[in-house]
């Protein structure tokens, strides 16, 4: 299936009183570069993030941008007991120890104590994290959805392009009866004006044809070059397919190139300037897949 490596994706969740909002876009590229943008209370997942993007991503300069809006209320602070029961123990015995009294108000004292409150943020973040894996793989899914959708248009614009080089490579066909007795007779005509009627030998002559239009036959490149049209046609229904095809035009062109360097005749090189407009066009679209 055809993908095209530009896409948009977006989705967004409800999390208490916090609104996820998670935004993938991709452009063109070689490679797979991808610019995570996230809040730092997500830098704990950032990689599980990454590879989630990557997995559907593949190819292309991808941006994932991800937002929380809102701010939820503080997790309710907890006393605990535990500490400041071990807090006051060492206080008391630090008194005793120096022969001094306890301040007055020694429950201002352990409230200032480290490690004295504890919350529930923990539990909150693991709630977020799901939340957010979760809202990432419906954009990812929107976004993978579009770029099949422009795949798909892009497809369709190939073939036609691929229709009209297999048009022109047939039109090839009747022409090249008549470009050999073209040249046959162009070249048996100089001779004559050059060496005169009688200075001719037909059977050398003969001869020397035979080889001469082996040189200029293109009976190989158009089988190639059709061979290399259904292999275009055969891999551009498969998945990642855009370096493959890749490969395959390059081959065309060099066939198609073969053809004109042969050719030796206007007719055939109008439709070689035809074949190579269209694999241009060709080309340009695979620029675009994945």
């Amino acid at each position: 299936m055809i993908r095209s490596m530009t896409g948009f994706g977006k989705a967004e969740k409800i999390l208490t009183d916090k609104k996820i909002h998670i935004e993938v876009r991709s452009l063109n590229s070689k490679q797979f570069d991808l610019n995570l943008k996230i809040p730092p209370e997500l830098r704990p997942i950032e990689n599980q993030l990454r590879q989630q993007s990557s997995n559907i991503a593949i190819r292309g300069k991808t941006e994932v941008l991800i937002a929380i809006q809102g701010q939820a209320e503080k997790a309710v602070q907890k006393i605990d007991l535990s500490a400041a029961k071990a807090y006051s123990l060492q206080l008391k015995k630090l008194a005793d120890e120096l022969n001094v009294p306890l301040p007055d108000d020694i429950y201002s004292l352990l409230l200032k104590m480290p490690g004295i409150f504890s919350s529930d943020e923990n539990e909150l973040s693991e709630q977020l994290y799901t939340t957010i894996i979760e809202t990432l793989a419906e954009a990812l899914q929107n976004f993978d959805q579009y770029r099949i959708q422009e795949g798909s248009a892009l497809k369709e614009d190939m073939v036609l392009h691929l229709e009209q080089i297999t048009n022109s490579l047939a039109q090839i066909e009747p022409l090249e009866k008549t470009r050999k007795e073209t040249v046959i007779q162009r070249i048996s005509k100089g001779l004559q004006e050059v060496s005169g009627k009688d200075a001719v030998d037909p059977n050398r002559f003969e001869q020397e044809m035979i080889y001469y239009l082996e040189r200029l036959d293109i009976t190989e490149e158009k089988v190639r070059l059709s061979a290399h049209c259904r292999y275009f046609m055969e891999t551009i229904g498969e998945e990642q397919a855009g370096r493959k095809l890749s490969f395959i035009t390059q081959e065309m062109g060099r066939e198609i190139n073969t053809i004109g360097s042969k050719a030796n005749d206007a007719s055939i090189q109008r439709l070689v300037v035809k074949m190579k407009d269209e694999l241009e066009k060709i080309k340009e679209q695979l620029f675009n897949i994945l």
